[in-house]
């Protein structure tokens, strides 16, 4: 395993970001996800369910699945016995950035401020999440926040939309960009994995080369 978040997503900057109540909706949406052109999915323990919806998906094979929601160290051993491949979590724990060590994944720990980011690169880490980054002030705050911080790459994800993805994939301090539009609750229990295809094609469209 490698504990580089880049090299597990090999390019793929449109993240879709799963909240899942059915684990029998989690092979459908992988089959969706998929046929509109995405690569990886962060399956957020935010479910009973979010276990069995990772290791289906994991098992899908054409997605990079990671584990999202994750709170404390425990939970991470779960997600990556279930087949994750990252871990991230909606603020920094170091107990959990040192399982992940452990366990060999990457760790990408969401941050809101400059002090949390001195946090995270004390703690080795030089990728993280910006969370949640539009009630945090959108682009300009994420700008303010990679200034000074040259060698940081961010994965902002919380509150954006398709209207403001183009922006943040311009943005070179940008690894990837977490979305939960592209494959809603209310989308899954009206089984409408057409819209899905529809939606992840449109911002993997926009996040392509």
């Amino acid at each position: 395993m490698t504990t580089d978040l880049a090299a597990v997503l090999a390019g793929a900057r449109v993240m879709p970001v799963l909240t899942v109540r059915d684990p029998g909706t989690a092979a459908p949406l992988a089959e969706a996800l998929g046929a509109g052109g995405a690569r990886c999915a962060e399956v957020t323990f935010r479910t009973p369910a979010a276990e069995q919806v990772l290791k289906t998906m994991a098992a899908h094979g054409g997605l990079a699945v990671g584990a999202g929601t994750v709170l404390d160290p425990e939970q991470a051993e779960r997600a990556v016995a279930a087949g994750a491949r990252f871990v991230v979590s909606p603020g920094l724990d170091e107990d959990v950035v040192a399982k992940c060590r452990e366990l060999g994944v990457p760790v990408v720990p969401g941050i809101a401020t400059a002090t949390e980011l001195m946090r995270a690169l004390r703690a080795g880490l030089t990728t993280v999440k910006l969370f949640p980054a539009e009630p945090l002030g959108g682009l300009p705050a994420l700008r303010a926040l990679a200034a000074p911080f040259p060698d940081v790459r961010f994965v902002p994800t919380g509150g954006i939309g398709p209207g403001a993805l183009t922006g943040y994939l311009a943005e070179p301090a940008v690894l990837a960009v977490g979305g939960s539009w592209l494959a809603t609750p209310a989308h899954l229990d009206a089984g409408d994995y057409t819209e899905i295809r529809r939606l992840t094609a449109e911002a993997v469209g926009v996040g392509a080369p």
